[in-house]
């Protein structure tokens, strides 16, 4: 349990909250003390509160997102995730402020790869660029429920079994070999059994109709090809989250740590998709990248019953690899451009030809 010098009411009462239970973790984590109802309440509020002034407020007509209105929105949402870090300093402590924001970095990395896939799906579906975001939002919102049930079964199983945590770590290493060593983003919708009943099920129109995902027409009421969009999203971010969840368990078994890093991470997916979407083939080395920090998680988990790896290594070196990885590809990626760029125009950077008056191109007199 946390001993945190208590100076005022306030800061009393949430420390009251973090300290009304405690868990049987084995992971080293800085807090595993359990949260009060009251604080989950103010949280999911919150989380709640932004999500309606994104529907009502930041989306209130359909538009496509720009780039530069789509950087704005991810600094925004980037600033309020790593701003919660200090929030969880002074509530819970410098432990688990170090545990949130590993959290977060884990996971917002491995996010970019989710982005990539929403790209695929969009255009295999046709989504006008317009009707987007509001595909995203809900998809966001399911995530943000699927992830919490994850959350709190992936916590229960390992508070009951110790043996599981090499169970996870095992699935993390594998992951990681999986992600290194592929370099395409392979999505089939028409493959998906799951899709393919529910066309079955449920009538659906030909075409859009408008942003809406459901319309009656002729007294029949249809879906449109929105919902089948929305539960293919729904589906990829449920295969990330059985690689991501067992990531972040690796750092902290908080379960509000690992709910709050892993809903600011997601709340800023949507203006990230708007603003990566066509970059994907500069990244070159992300999934090599992403590899690697898995594969550092997937150790973490499998030796924390006999070493604490500090959480400011994991930390660090989380940020090393990301950093590394997102130079490195930029670097190669604008090399090889330039030497295409060579390659297709030999005689000079304009592809101009010889001048008339030049040595070359004077005829003899």
């Amino acid at each position: 349990m946390l001993a945190i010098p208590v100076t005022d009411p306030a800061r009393s009462a949430l420390v009251l909250a973090t300290q009304s239970g405690s868990g049987s973790g084995s992971s080293g984590s800085a807090t595993t003390a359990a949260v009060d109802p009251w604080v989950w309440a103010v949280f999911v509020g919150f989380i709640a509160a932004l999500l309606l002034v994104d529907l009502k407020v930041v989306m209130r007509e359909s538009h496509e997102l720009g780039t530069k209105e789509a950087g704005v929105y991810s600094a925004v949402w980037i600033t309020l995730g790593v701003a919660f870090t200090g929030l969880v300093w002074v509530w819970m402590g410098p432990g688990a402020a170090g545990e949130y924001i590993t959290g977060y970095l884990i996971e917002k990395s491995l996010s970019i790869d989710n982005v990539f896939v929403w790209a695929v799906l969009f255009t295999f579906f046709a989504v006008p660029p317009a009707y987007q975001h509001r595909v995203l939002f809900w998809g966001i919102f399911g995530a943000l429920v699927l992830r919490a049930a994850f959350i709190f079964a992936g916590v229960a199983l390992l508070h009951a079994l110790d043996w599981i945590i090499y169970v996870f770590g095992a699935f993390l290493l594998f992951t990681a070999y999986r992600i290194a060593t592929s370099d395409d983003v392979e999505v089939n919708p028409d493959r998906n059994p799951i899709l393919r009943r529910v066309r079955q099920v449920i009538p659906q129109t030909k075409d859009y109709r408008g942003e809406r995902f459901f319309v009656v027409e002729d007294g029949r009421r249809l879906a449109t090809p929105m919902v089948t969009v929305l539960i293919s999203v729904e589906l990829t971010d449920v295969l990330f989250a059985v690689d991501s969840i067992p990531a972040i368990l690796a750092i902290t078994q908080n379960q509000f740590l690992v709910f709050s890093s892993n809903a600011f991470a997601i709340l800023g997916l949507r203006a990230l998709y708007f603003l990566l979407a066509g970059m994907q083939e500069r990244f070159i080395y992300l999934n090599k990248g992403l590899g690697v920090i898995l594969g550092y998680v997937g150790v973490k988990f499998m030796v924390s019953e006999f070493y604490h790896i500090p959480t400011g290594v994991s930390l660090g070196f989380i940020a090393v690899v990301l950093a590394l990885t997102i130079w490195l590809s930029l670097r190669t990626s604008a090399k090889r451009a330039r030497e295409a760029e060579t390659a297709h125009n030999p005689g000079g950077q304009d592809g101009e030809q010889p001048r008339s008056g030049s040595v070359e191109g004077r005829e003899e007199g």
